[in-house]
């Protein structure tokens, strides 16, 4: 059993906290933000995770997960520090290091015996180094190894991810530390999870490796599917003839309105501004990034011509406003580039989403939020859907079209049949698929 403290009670904290403690070890989950603390202690989770509520309280209930706003105490109590804060998109494109940084001024100041220091946190190609040499200029006879431990996470599904992941991926530069790392995630190795030991840099590469490589994938289906609507084919059968291809594989070729969430954005363009800075362009991760951004407002080209032309004076129900289903992260969600070019074209906006309003209010306070589908497509001219929420799948049709003041629907995540909605007569256009008559 080790002591471990992760610095940094967000995402990745407090999912990699949770998560090691039910590996058995005493874990303290560290952050400077008081009040977030108190509400930890008081069993109140922040983020919304599936499962996440009942593992911290379970860990909790038998000793041995914790939480502590005195974050010097605790890496001088632990002997691995996860380094678990923010790397936010700089204005630059490259990843904003502050939080980072300043993590490793405090553990430099308060080394006080070896220590694993362990990065969880997205960071650039090098920043290992860079806080190395923070840490020893702080400390300059500290004993310690650092790791870079990256974090593959899906939002929505991130407790099963941690518990059961297809690999983990140590970084490092010393066999000792390869050893304890070893002892950290010793059940996933009883399990047989492939344990991938490699140098730091190349851990540092092989996350954003991985996600730029998703973005691509999901930027390409939706070019495809763009060019389907051009020629008259159908996405949907060609993503999942593609989908039996082993070399390929299904997952990731869904077409929708652009992908968003506190990865894929900035992990882009920050592997796009470390290629740029090293002189080896990534051309293709370039271009993944401006597809991304076109296809949001295409989705806005497409729901204007459904609505003959403008959005001034109309009433426009959007459905789904987190970027995926089973989170309640908006951050660079489609729905924010649309429901801001509607409100700027003069229309009148009713959101509902089942758990992300709250996080929406602090980009759009002055929108109208319902509780329901149901009440949010009262009198709307039209309504476009954006997240593949299950109660959406399930619609009754013939309600929507009875309450909608004329029934114009944009599905932008193709969960809703063409026949159904061409049956009961409604004014419909999707991504990638038959275009309305």
């Amino acid at each position: 059993m080790k002591k471990i403290t992760f610095v940094g009670t967000g995402y990745v904290g407090l999912v990699g906290g949770a998560g090691i403690s039910e590996f058995g070890h005493q874990v303290t989950c560290a952050d400077i933000d008081q009040n977030k603390i108190e509400r930890l202690k008081a069993g109140e989770i922040p983020i919304y995770e599936p499962g996440l509520e009942s593992l911290v309280k379970k860990n909790v209930a038998k000793g041995r997960l914790h939480f502590s706003h005195d974050v010097p105490k605790s890496i001088q109590n632990a002997d691995i520090i996860f380094v678990a804060v923010g790397t936010p998109q700089g204005s630059n494109g490259e990843a904003n290091l502050s939080a980072i940084e300043s993590v490793a001024k405090t553990i430099g100041e308060n080394l006080n015996g070896y220590k694993i220091i362990c990065t969880k946190s997205t960071v650039p190609i090098g920043t290992g180094k860079r806080i190395e040499e923070i840490i020893r200029s702080m400390n300059p006879n500290g004993d310690f190894d650092y790791v870079s431990n990256p974090e593959f996470l899906r939002e929505g599904a991130a407790v099963k991810d941690f518990l059961h992941p297809d690999r983990v991926v140590i970084g490092t530069r010393t066999q000792k530390a390869i050893k304890v790392m070893g002892e950290v995630y010793r059940p996933l190795y009883i399990n047989e999870t492939p344990i991938i030991s490699t140098t730091v840099e190349t851990a540092e590469m092989i996350k954003y490796a991985a996600n730029a490589f998703l973005s691509l994938k999901i930027s390409y289906i939706n070019e495809i599917a763009n060019l389907c609507e051009a020629v008259g084919a159908d996405v949907q059968d060609v993503a999942r003839a593609m989908g039996l291809d082993g070399r390929i594989s299904a997952k990731f070729l869904h077409p929708g309105p652009g992908y968003g969430g506190s990865c894929f954005p900035k992990d882009t363009h920050a592997l796009a501004a470390t290629g740029q800075k090293n002189r080896s362009p990534l051309l293709t991760v370039e271009a993944a990034i401006k597809t991304n951004a076109s296809q949001k407002v295409r989705m806005v080209d497409k729901l204007k011509r459904l609505m003959g032309g403008s959005f001034k004076g109309k009433t426009v129900a959007v459905l789904g406003l987190a970027f995926k289903p089973q989170t309640d992260d908006v951050r660079e969600a489609a729905s924010i580039v649309i429901v801001s070019n509607l409100a700027e074209s003069g229309a009148t906006v009713q959101a509902y989403d089942p758990i992300a309003i709250d996080n929406f209010k602090n980009h759009f306070p002055n929108i109208q939020y319902y509780d329901s589908w149901q009440d949010a497509v009262k009198n709307a001219d039209a309504c476009i859907l954006l997240t593949e929420w299950n109660e959406f799948r399930g619609m009754d049709l013939n309600k929507l079209k009875d309450l909608m003041k004329t029934p114009v629907l944009l599905d932008t995540k193709n969960i809703i049949s063409i026949q159904e909605l061409e049956s009961r007569g409604f004014t419909y256009d999707n991504v990638g698929r038959k275009s309305p008559s």
